[in-house]
């Protein structure tokens, strides 16, 4: 059914793209480009700072190819989940979308990368990791599975938070049962630090917690007050272990059928959107800190060396079993 859908969307699109129509060029040359409308889907709220972040990429992508190329946002899940998404988008029936970069493990090894916990210093490093030619090249890999990737998001530093105790050290999570997003890196992490591993689906969350069937969870400060979790999760502990983007990705079917000018266009627009993007995230993490702060919430700052220590051998496991892992770390070392 889903391919059906797929293919009916394809051809839809196509034929859209068909009747938009030609309009000359910018450049005096009097060549004649194609204008195309795409489609750009995801399943976050307007609200959020990466929607702001997609709707400002639109706006210069319009700008930068005088209106040649415009994109048609579509948020909150309105196409489907990520996971379906992705899969129009691979069809061509989308243009692009935006996913963790966890979604894209299954696609290429070295997006697991981003998911081990301690690859990344701190904000600053995440940042420069993230505009590195490694990355870069990292994008185009997977141009053969039916999309690229464009730029990247900040989804922010993932910590531990808790019902009834503060995370200090890694035997705190001892005998607790921690929510996870379901991926082997992270109950990987949950297994080296102590803690099980509980997967299941964000929405589950408060009533799992309220319940005590999990202990905590781990994810950024703005799960607090967006998911309401701070009025039963009490303790939030900065051990910081991971920092997932998302990362925004165009369809290869797409992207080819492209100019040079317009390619060049979308790729200067994206890399805009995320520096529109950052000021938004961490304004958002400031005000759901104070919002918490008054729902009763603690936070903790931790010692994160114990943490590093104990998932070391699982970082070394992955490096020495994935060869592009290995790649990216590595050249995550080099950056200061």
């Amino acid at each position: 059914m889903k391919k059906i859908i797929a293919l009916f969307m394809t051809a839809i699109v196509m034929l859209s793209m068909a009747a938009c129509g030609t309009q000359k060029s910018s450049n005096g040359s009097g060549s004649e480009q194609k204008s195309v409308t795409l489609k750009l889907a995801h399943n976050l709220n307007e609200q959020h700072p990466v929607h702001l972040a997609l709707a400002e990429f639109a706006k210069k992508v319009e700008e930068k190819t005088n209106g040649q190329v415009k994109i048609q946002i579509f948020p909150n899940g309105q196409l489907g989940s990520e996971s379906e998404v992705l899969e129009q988008l691979q069809a061509g029936a989308v243009a692009l979308t935006k996913v963790s970069a966890t979604a894209l493990t299954t696609y290429e090894d070295g997006y697991n990368a981003f998911s081990l916990p301690y690859v990344f210093n701190d904000e600053n490093h995440f940042y420069k990791c993230m505009e590195s030619d490694v990355v870069k090249e990292l994008y185009n890999k997977t141009k053969d599975k039916g999309f690229i990737g464009l730029t990247y998001y900040d989804s922010g530093a993932r910590s531990f938070y808790t019902a009834k105790k503060a995370i200090n050290t890694p035997q705190d999570l001892k005998g607790l049962k921690i929510r996870v997003m379901g991926f082997k890196s992270q109950t990987d992490m949950m297994q080296a630090l102590g803690g099980t591993a509980v997967s299941m689906n964000y929405g589950d969350v408060y009533t799992a917690l309220q319940s005590g069937v999990i202990d905590g969870c781990e994810n950024n400060e703005t799960a607090l007050t967006i998911g309401k979790h701070g009025e039963v999760a009490k303790y939030f502990s900065y051990d910081e272990h991971t920092r997932i983007p998302d990362i925004l990705v165009i369809s290869s079917k797409v992207w080819d059928s492209l100019t040079a000018d317009q390619q060049k266009a979308i790729q200067e627009a994206a890399k805009d959107s995320t520096e529109f993007q950052k000021p938004l995230w961490k304004k958002s993490v400031q005000e759901a800190v104070e919002q918490a702060k008054s729902m009763g919430v603690k936070f903790n700052d931790v010692d994160k060396k114990p943490f590093k220590e104990a998932v070391a051998p699982m970082i070394e496991k992955y490096s020495n079993e994935m060869i592009e892992v290995k790649k990216l770390l590595d050249a995550f070392k080099t950056i200061q």
